[in-house]
């Protein structure tokens, strides 16, 4: 196991510069100039050369790049260009947001898409099979922001039961803060459900089909048993490195879902940057996503092994 981990982490440091290099590179295919932009209408050329100086862009790229990567290792983002607030403090204030969303939204994907894909597999050809695909099916096609303005057209404007927008701080107030997230949640866990459930469907359909199945059902083991203890333990293994990456998924990709309930998180974020040209923030949002996605894939390579004794050889 600790060669396994010492493997893994030995990947982490040329993946994270390989990835620190192609945002820096990507970030520079952004149209327009930040100086004229900060510069304001006049564009006093004075102003723009003393912007450029003040935040290195008339530097060379590489040297560019060296100044940033130096800055992140010791925890420095760099500054936003429009609001003058470091990048780092920004990322602390907006990533617990979109952390709760992501976690409420994946509880959600986890108590709908694996018991459906179980009892897919199990009542395989059956009104519960086809009710689950249906489902699957359903959850894999429907625009997020429809299906949010319909959940605020129901549950907010018809019913009044939830507020249609906004966000408040579990810390502040627990139930409100439930209150306004379980809709936005709930959009973003339902085409992950979806997802988890025909993956889930077919990997315990090929573990219901394998020789220990049999050899378990032979020796008069309860179906219960067989199905939970043998098959869905095995199942559970390639559907562990997906839940990981869709987790991440959520963090990167509920930008038009914070933007249909107004919640102040870290899609909202990179798009108010884009458009502003905000280099720094979106280098930051970016690196901070992407070092996300792969400390996710860590873990899951180790929840892997863990579920899968055989693999730690």
């Amino acid at each position: 196991m600790l060669r396994f981990l010492r493997g893994r982490l030995a990947q982490l440091v040329p993946t994270l510069f390989l990835v620190s290099v192609i945002i820096f590179l990507l970030q520079q295919l952004l149209p327009g100039d930040p100086a004229l932009v900060m510069a304001g209408e006049e564009r006093d050329p004075l102003v723009i050369e003393q912007i450029r100086r003040q935040y290195r862009l008339d530097r060379p790229l590489p040297m560019q790049y060296l100044y940033w990567v130096r800055g992140v290792v010791t925890g420095d983002l760099g500054e936003s260009m429009r609001i003058k607030q470091p990048v780092a403090d920004l990322v602390r204030e907006k990533l617990p947001v979109t952390l709760q969303l992501a976690s409420m939204a994946f509880v959600f994907a986890l108590l709908i898409g694996i018991p459906a894909g179980i009892v897919s597999a199990v009542k395989k050809n059956t009104a519960w099979d086809w009710g689950a695909n249906l489902f699957a099916l359903w959850g894999l096609s429907t625009p997020n922001f429809w299906l949010g303005i319909l959940l605020i057209f129901l549950f907010s404007v018809t019913l009044g039961w939830l507020p249609a927008s906004g966000f408040v701080s579990p810390f502040e107030d627990f139930g409100r803060s439930i209150a306004t997230t379980v809709m936005p949640a709930f959009v973003l866990g339902n085409a992950i459900a979806a997802v988890l459930m025909r993956h889930m469907r077919a990997a315990m359909l090929q573990a219901m089909s394998a020789d220990y199945v049999r050899t378990a059902r032979a020796k008069g083991m309860l179906e219960r048993v067989v199905i939970l203890r043998h098959a869905l333990r095995n199942a559970l293994t390639p559907v562990i490195t997906l839940g990981a990456l869709e987790f991440g998924t959520l963090l990167s990709g509920a930008v038009l879902t914070e933007q249909v309930f107004s919640i102040p998180g870290f899609g909202k974020l990179i798009v108010d940057a884009v458009f502003n040209r905000d280099y720094a923030v979106v280098q930051g949002v970016v690196l901070v996503t992407a070092t996300t996605y792969i400390l996710l894939n860590l873990l899951a390579d180790i929840a892997y092994v863990l579920v899968n004794p055989r693999l730690r050889g």
